[in-house]
């Protein structure tokens, strides 16, 4: 893919930061919950030391809850281990402008222990090595992710004094591929494109979605490490673009009991040599038997590695029959019913997974979505029979409908360990019971407003 004119070269930046044009570099990593962390670095010091060497972080930011308090359970970091510091390492390729900010530059980072060894529960590393294990079968992953958002007319901070109540959204009524009501939300919209174009991005365009105040950007698809670079550079540019325009968005996956906010993953895979793997119009439906393997091994994993499709309570509020978000595992032509969608054809065939939300960990859904596609083609696993119709009417097996069910499912899979190690398994699996016990322990609104008086 043509990169785009924000990337930044280690002599470009040298000469921005000489010009004073650039003061800053933040290195940046994607923690557990989808965040994008790191510090930011003095420009100079940054050329001068950071950028061969690294900048040191607290071990802690791959073991905190998303409130980042530190929690029990997590083997690499602990206080009887004493919360010592991990390097990240930035990837040069990554680096680009972030227009948002003045005077700034963006990288991404690796994760290494300060032995240089990798860190295997990283969400990037995990992306990597299965993007690695297809390398050794000649093929590479192309991936686009689509984040669905909730526009509200009030910042953050005026959000959190409320306790995210009352909160007014920038639209009154379903704008799905509205134009006129859309507008009004426009400014900041063409803001955020702008601004990730600049930053390197290739957007697409933007489109109204059902719930009141939603819409969708969309980017155009890359291979699957820089999709997934640049989905968390785009989500934490949006927010901070809406700060700037006194507004907040949502990327939760279900804010309300309207639609939810989806993040549906697109992929398909090339040879080495960038020819298409997945077509073959002497095959039914067009589809390969590699790809027809590959969707065989989606529909025999998905359930256990909901995990990482689904990685909050909230995530499994969207999974509502009629609702346009996935409750069948099964596979269709074009069919939104079901959670796979194969779309395109020739070059442009591939599969739109659609059980993501908005709240997704884009590397780790990305690389089950892999783990999952070896499994099915390492096994030459058949395909079931498409749906046609309504999906969720189908009696087709069903996603989980809690982290608790899809907690259960992860530990039991063979599937998962044998692709990610035992290590990365269990270190997923404490952050889910972290999960759970926050939210068991919490007293919801819904529970004062039925026992409060008339229980």
């Amino acid at each position: 893919m043509t990169r785009g004119s924000g990337y930044l070269t280690p002599d470009s930046l040298i000469k921005l930061v000489e010009s004073g044009d650039i003061d800053t570099v933040i290195v940046a990593f994607t923690d557990m919950q989808g965040r994008l962390v790191g510090k930011r670095v003095s420009a100079r010091l940054f050329v001068e030391d950071a950028m061969e060497h690294g900048a040191e972080c607290c071990n802690y930011l791959l073991a905190v809850d998303v409130d980042m308090n530190t929690v029990d359970g997590y083997q690499i970091s602990s206080w009887e281990r004493g919360y010592g510091d991990m390097a990240m390492i930035p990837d040069m390729s990554t680096l680009r402008l972030a227009p948002w900010l003045p005077g700034t530059a963006l990288v991404t980072a690796d994760l290494t222990w300060l032995d240089h060894t990798r860190v295997a529960q990283s969400p990037r590393e995990i992306l990597q090595r299965q993007i690695a294990r297809l390398a050794e079968h000649g093929l590479v992953p192309y991936v686009g992710t689509e984040l669905e958002f909730i526009v509200f007319d009030e910042t953050y901070r005026g959000a959190w004094a409320k306790g995210y109540r009352d909160l007014r959204a920038n639209t009154d009524y379903n704008v799905d591929y509205d134009l006129l009501a859309s507008s009004r939300v426009e400014p900041l919209l063409r803001d955020i494109r702008n601004s990730m174009d600049a930053a390197g991005m290739y957007c697409e365009g933007v489109k109204g979605e059902c719930n009141l105040g939603q819409q969708e950007i969309a980017f155009r698809y890359d291979t699957a490490l820089v999709t997934c670079d640049n989905h968390s550079i785009y989500k934490s540019g949006a927010k901070a673009i809406a700060e700037n325009h006194g507004k907040a968005i949502t990327f939760m996956a279900k804010f309300n009991e309207r639609e939810g906010n989806s993040c549906h993953i697109h992929i398909s895979l090339r040879g080495t040599d960038g020819s298409p793997v997945f077509a073959d119009e002497s095959k039914e439906n067009g589809m390969s038997d590699l790809f027809r393997h590959f969707l065989a091994g989606q529909i025999a994993a998905m359930r256990e590695m909901s995990l990482f499709f689904a990685p909050n309570i909230n995530s499994y509020k969207r999974y509502v029959d009629g609702s346009f978000a996935p409750t069948a595992v099964a596979w269709g032509l074009d069919n939104r019913t079901c959670s796979l969608r194969v779309v395109g054809k020739g070059p442009g065939m591939r599969v739109e997974q659609r059980v993501p939300g908005g709240d997704v960990n884009q590397y780790l859904a990305v690389a089950a979505l892999i783990a999952a596609g070896l499994h099915g083609i390492e096994n030459k696993l058949e395909l079931e029979p498409i749906t046609t119709g309504n999906a969720y009417a189908s009696g087709a097996p069903r996603v989980p409908s809690t982290l608790r069910d899809a907690a259960a499912l992860f530990s039991e899979s063979a599937i998962a360990r044998s692709a990610f190690g035992d290590d990365v398994v269990e270190h997923y699996l404490n952050n889910a019971r972290v999960e759970l016990a926050a939210f068991d322990s919490a007293i919801t609104d819904w529970e004062r407003f039925r026992g409060f008086e008339r229980l």
